[in-house]
C-alpha cells in the first residue's frame, strides 16, 4: 500500500460497523433488515392468512390455539449500497494536497468498513471536468482495487456540487446511503447544494474537510489573493477590520452548513486535515457502530 492509506489505519476498522434501519427490498444478501419481511430465518411478525398466500408459512400451533389463520413474517437481510461521492475539485488539491488527501483516507474508512460487512460500494468523483466512476465492487477482498482507484484520483477543475449530485442522481440506484465527502466551497452557494441533495433517495452523510488556516488566515498587508478554481485575482488590503469581517463571513458559513445538515436530517462531521483522519471518523460510530 502507498503512504496514503496506512495499513495499521485499515487494521483498525474491523470493529466499526454501519448498521442501518431498515433497507429497501431485492438487494443482495446482507447483514441489514429489509423493509419487507422476507424469506429469512429471523421471525418478526404475524400477520392474517389471505387467498394465495403459500401455506407453508401459515403457523399452524397458533391455528390450533385460536382457530384463526395468521402467516410467519420473517426477518430479510439485504446489503446496503454506500455511494462515496468525493470532491475533487481544485480547491481540495490546493497546495500539497493535504485536503485531497483526507478526502480519499475518509472514502477508504468507509469502504473497508462496508466491503467487510458484504456491502456494495461504489466511488464517484465530483468536479466541473467529469470522471468515470467505479460502480459496485463487493468482497471484502476487493478493498485493494477501491483504494487503487482512491490513489489514481486527479483534480477534476472547479466545484461544481449541485450539477455533480443532480447527474449522479438521474442514474436509476437502489436506495442506500450516499456520503458527500467535500469542503463545501461552492461558488453556486450551500443553498443550490441542499436543493440538489434533497433530490437523492438515499439516506445522506455529509463529511466536511476542515483545512485550520482558512477560519483565520495568517496573511496581512497589501496582498494579491487569486482563486485555485477560477484564476480571479484580487488585490486587497488585509487590515484587522478587513480580518474580522472575512472571520464573521467564515463563522456564517459554518453555520450555515450546519443548519442545512440538520433541514436535511443527515448526520455532519467534520475532517482536521491537521490530525489523523480515523480518531476523528470515529466520532460517527459511538459504541463501534453507525446507524443511519
Amino acid at each position: 500500500m502507498s503512504n496514503l492509506f496506512d495499513p495499521d489505519l485499515l487494521a483498525a476498522l474491523q470493529t466499526l460497523r454501519v448498521e442501518a434501519r431498515r433497507v429497501p427490498p431485492l438487494g443482495r444478501h446482507g447483514e441489514h433488515h429489509a423493509r419487507e419481511a422476507g424469506t429469512g430465518i429471523e421471525f418478526r411478525d404475524y400477520r392474517s392468512y389471505t387467498p394465495g398466500d403459500d401455506p407453508r408459512r401459515v403457523d399452524w400451533n397458533v391455528y390450533r390455539r385460536s382457530h384463526r389463520l395468521f402467516i410467519r413474517l420473517l426477518d430479510e437481510v439485504r446489503d446496503l449500497p454506500c455511494h462515496l461521492l468525493v470532491d475533487m475539485s481544485d480547491s481540495l488539491w490546493f497546495g500539497d494536497h493535504e485536503c485531497a488527501d483526507a478526502a480519499r483516507r475518509a472514502s477508504a474508512i468507509l469502504a473497508a468498513i462496508c466491503l467487510n460487512q458484504l456491502d456494495r460500494v461504489s466511488v464517484h468523483p465530483l468536479g466541473v471536468r467529469r470522471s468515470a466512476s467505479l460502480e459496485k465492487i463487493e468482497g471484502k477482498t476487493a478493498l485493494p482495487r477501491v483504494l487503487r482507484f482512491l490513489e489514481e484520483m486527479k483534480p477534476l477543475g472547479a466545484t461544481d456540487l449541485r450539477s455533480s449530485l443532480d447527474a449522479f442522481a438521474r442514474r436509476p440506484r437502489r436506495s442506500g446511503l450516499a456520503v458527500l465527502i467535500s469542503d463545501f466551497y461552492d461558488p453556486a452557494g450551500l443553498g443550490a447544494v441542499e436543493q440538489a441533495l434533497r433530490a437523492l433517495r438515499h439516506r445522506r452523510v455529509l463529511v466536511r474537510i476542515v483545512r485550520p488556516q482558512d477560519r483565520s488566515p495568517d496573511i496581512s498587508g497589501e496582498v494579491r489573493l487569486r482563486d485555485c478554481e477560477s484564476a480571479v485575482r484580487l488585490d486587497v488590503a488585509v487590515t484587522e477590520r478587513v480580518r474580522a469581517r472575512y472571520e464573521e463571513k467564515y463563522a456564517a458559513f459554518e453555520a450555515e452548513l450546519l443548519d442545512m445538515a440538520a433541514r436535511l436530517r443527515c448526520p455532519l462531521i467534520e475532517i482536521d486535515i491537521s490530525q489523523p483522519v480515523l480518531p476523528q471518523f470515529v466520532a460517527l460510530f459511538p459504541a463501534g457502530v453507525f446507524r443511519p
